[in-house]
């Protein structure tokens, strides 16, 4: 999602084309949360062997949540719904999540660990669903669950691409595709919508704005192109194939990571990522290493949410014992995925240029489509599983 200081025509928000939006998750504590699963189980674990007073300081209450809230089961999860001051059972498997625009990391899928969990988000989360989220500048999409934060911490929005589990009921405003079907003589499908919103969407003052295009060879250009994106964005999921960058460009150990890295740095003479004092990755393009979001180095932010400084004593401190192989993994995914946005940032600067015919938001209000009906901004009534309110009630919905 580019930044444009101003535009001069009529173009519709991302807001009214997507109108279902979700706040971001608030942990309320940040140790449930890390880029090591086990560390998780570990943390788990110390909290609910500790003794009362120690229990209650690891647990980090806050006004929302404590050792003896009373909360429902997360939808979809089968964890426990007593109060956790009584808890002595195992770790909840812990789940994929995004945190931030690129940092995969881990969860423990625990309501009654996580102040505002947004349970309808958890609710249209599966194999099919799509979440596009605004986080600042940046305009990402997930097939896991996303946090919805900017690197800085600040509030984006979440917006799943389908309104019930199993791709059903698109997100968008009704009548929407109809009406693009219309213009370009084609059909089109949500994901179409959204891989075209990926590839074209602007950040400006007033909010995100997706123009539109006339044309049906630009639009047919512009979906290519942002199916391409989330491709490379997915990571794999939902059967994609992993980025990989052509051989000679892909990034290699070429000298293995201490145990304990506490810096990085880049020689770009050498396209070599330095990591402590003896670790050395490359090739890694210049492009990949300042990819920035919201005015923070993406590879910077994610190595520092590794090796930052923790509260001794906390739960935050239970980390590795040392830099886990699958770390090093997913760094060289990380700069594989940069790169290939990075090379394709100037097809996305040329689809929206000057000069291309577009279809004003004018258009779409005289056709009905916008503004979309308030009923589109509330979340769908999905009642596919039943859910399990506190201390093992039966939740009403």
């Amino acid at each position: 999602m580019r930044t444009v200081t101003a535009l001069t025509e009529d173009v519709p928000l991302l807001d009214d084309l997507m109108p279902w939006s979700v706040a971001p998750l608030r942990l309320g504590r940040s140790w449930v949360m890390a880029p090591d699963a086990a560390c998780l189980r570990t943390r788990w674990d110390t909290l609910v062997r500790a003794e009362d007073g120690e229990h209650e300081a690891l647990f980090r209450p806050t006004r929302l949540r404590g050792p003896h809230s009373a909360v429902a089961q997360l939808p979809g999860r089968a964890t426990g719904t007593g109060r956790l001051a009584r808890e002595g059972g195992r770790c909840p498997e812990p789940v994929r999540v995004l945190h931030g625009p690129f940092d995969e990391q881990w969860l423990i899928p625990d309501h009654r660990l996580i102040d505002v969990a947004r349970p309808e988000l958890w609710r249209v989360r599966d194999e099919h669903q799509l979440f596009v989220v605004e986080a600042g500048t940046a305009l990402v999409v997930s097939g896991l669950l996303p946090d919805g934060r900017t690197p800085a911490g600040r509030p984006g929005r979440v917006r799943p691409l389908y309104r019930r589990p199993g791709g059903h009921e698109p997100n968008l405003a009704p009548g929407l595709t109809e009406l693009l079907g219309e213009q370009y003589g084609c059909t089109v499908g949500a994901e179409d919508v959204a891989a075209w919103v990926v590839a074209a969407a602007e950040s400006t003052p007033t909010g995100c704005v997706v123009p539109l295009t006339a044309d049906a060879g630009v639009w047919a250009s512009g979906v290519a192109l942002g199916r391409e994106l989330i491709r490379v964005m997915l990571r794999g999921a939902r059967g994609a194939e992993r980025p990989r960058l052509p051989g000679g460009r892909r990034p290699y150990v070429r000298a293995a990571l201490p145990a304990r890295p506490s810096s990085v740095d880049y020689v770009p003479d050498e396209e070599t990522l330095v990591i402590g004092d003896t670790g050395r990755v490359s090739p890694v393009p210049a492009a990949a290493w300042d990819y920035e979001v919201g005015g923070a180095r993406v590879l910077q932010l994610w190595f520092e949410q590794r090796t930052g400084a923790a509260e001794p004593g906390t739960l935050d401190a239970v980390r590795p014992a040392a830099w886990p192989q699958q770390w090093t993994s997913e760094l060289l995914e990380l700069i594989t995925v940069l790169a290939m946005l990075a090379d394709l940032a100037p097809r996305r600067a040329a689809l929206t240029a000057p000069g291309h015919a577009r279809l004003p938001a004018a258009a779409l209000r005289a056709a009905g489509v916008l503004p979309p009906p308030s009923r589109s901004r509330r979340p769908a009534s999905v009642l596919d599983f039943a859910e399990e309110g506190p201390e093992g009630q039966f939740a009403l919905l």
